[in-house]
């Protein structure tokens, strides 16, 4: 979202200066992180930064106390989750119109899907590791509010930031050149590619639609939402490389995955890794047996769907993929190795993946008026 506002852009541009300048400093890459993090958000929205100034407070608070607290610790565990679940269900209906409130104003909701993943990923890593994993709240802080990554991902993992945050300021040529080339190839994703993209998109949408427009919006908007989040992707780990800190990958060739369980540690990969790291694995710490494991990957894929949004098309396209992905369990079939099998047998299990993908991803569309037309036209063959 920032990046294509130009303000934004020269702010963090500016920012990337004053560290270069301060890089003698040992704690600017701490210090001027978290100034600038304040400070860009209370610009953008004054409601938006003593909100999230109040949830960063609120969740520290809670994160050392799990550090520190000797027993019941599952308990509290369990407890700072859920309440972090919870609110943000309620925001997100408020958005939704369902709930109302004169105070509500949806700009404090900007970010939270994500940032509510790192606050748990937090928890979790005072929860297993305890007092050895407390940190300091300028470090906290600037995990929750880190602005490269803080509207769309990549989701950071919280021992890896704070190993960043430890280590000084080192950005040289080389890394300055990546940096600098990953946010080009973003910026011309996002604006001239998506944008052409999406008038086309628009432009077939408003005709009435017959199958073979139908089957192409599906293969067009497959291109156009991988363009439009990689793009983002791809600026966020630019930028974040000059601020000096290790921004994730979110896409790992995700068009070259044999099966739906190679497919989802390729797309979007910080979102597949979250759920795998807090809910599945929370789940396997012994062997499962087929059947446990098609039913955890049910409900992974599911809770993914209820994550995108509480609408019917997200929940359905959650149960799509994760009765998929329960079936390559079941089947034994969740990874193909290039090197066992034949060259046309591999290309057909890419191929069959790429359908069963593209089959749902117009659910991304947004509005469930733009799904059903889509879908009424594959069966709407033209007259000649």
């Amino acid at each position: 979202m920032w990046y294509l506002n130009m303000n934004a852009v020269v702010a963090m541009a500016a920012m990337v200066a004053a560290l270069m300048l301060t890089r003698r400093w040992p704690a600017n890459k701490r210090v001027l992180l978290l100034a600038f993090n304040l400070g860009f958000l209370y610009v953008f929205s004054e409601k938006l930064a003593l909100f999230y100034a109040a949830y960063t407070l609120l969740n520290y608070i809670a994160y050392s106390f799990l550090c520190r607290v000797p027993s019941m610790r599952r308990m509290w565990f369990v407890l700072f989750i859920a309440l972090n679940v919870a609110a943000v269900s309620v925001l997100r209906l408020f958005v939704m119109g369902e709930l109302h409130h004169p105070l509500f104003e949806a700009v404090i909701t900007l970010g939270l899907i994500y940032n509510v993943l790192k606050v748990i990923d937090a928890l979790y890593f005072a929860y297993f590791i305890g007092r050895d994993g407390q940190c300091k709240l300028i470090d906290y802080a600037n995990y929750v509010l880190f602005v490269p990554t803080f509207t769309s991902g990549p989701i950071l993992k919280f021992r890896d930031f704070i190993a960043d945050a430890k280590k000084p300021y080192a950005v040289d040529a080389a890394a300055f050149e990546m940096g600098i080339k990953r946010i080009i190839l973003g910026m011309f994703k996002k604006i001239v590619l998506v944008a052409w993209m999406t008038s086309v998109f628009d432009h077939v949408m408003g005709r009435e639609l017959h199958t073979h427009e139908s089957l192409f919006l599906m293969i067009w908007f497959y291109a156009l939402i991988y363009f439009d989040f990689s793009g983002y992707s791809d600026i966020a780990v630019g930028m974040g490389r000059l601020f000096g800190y290790t921004i994730p990958e979110n896409f790992k060739k995700p068009f070259l995955s044999p099966t739906l369980t190679q497919y989802w540690r390729n797309w979007h990969a910080t979102l597949g890794d979250w759920f795998r790291d807090h809910i599945f694995m929370f789940f396997s710490r012994r062997a499962l047996t087929r059947v446990e494991g098609a039913g955890l990957s049910l409900l992974v894929m599911t809770l993914i769907g209820i994550w995108h949004g509480f609408t019917w098309p997200y929940i359905a396209w959650g149960v799509y993929h994760g009765l998929l992905l329960a079936g390559e369990n079941l089947l034994q079939k969740t990874t193909v190795n290039k090197k066992k099998v034949s060259r046309a047998y591999y290309w057909f299990r890419i191929a069959l993946t790429q359908a069963f993908v593209t089959s749902a991803i117009i659910v991304y569309g947004g509005a469930p008026e733009t799904v059903l037309k889509v879908y009424r036209g594959l069966f709407h063959l033209p007259s000649f």
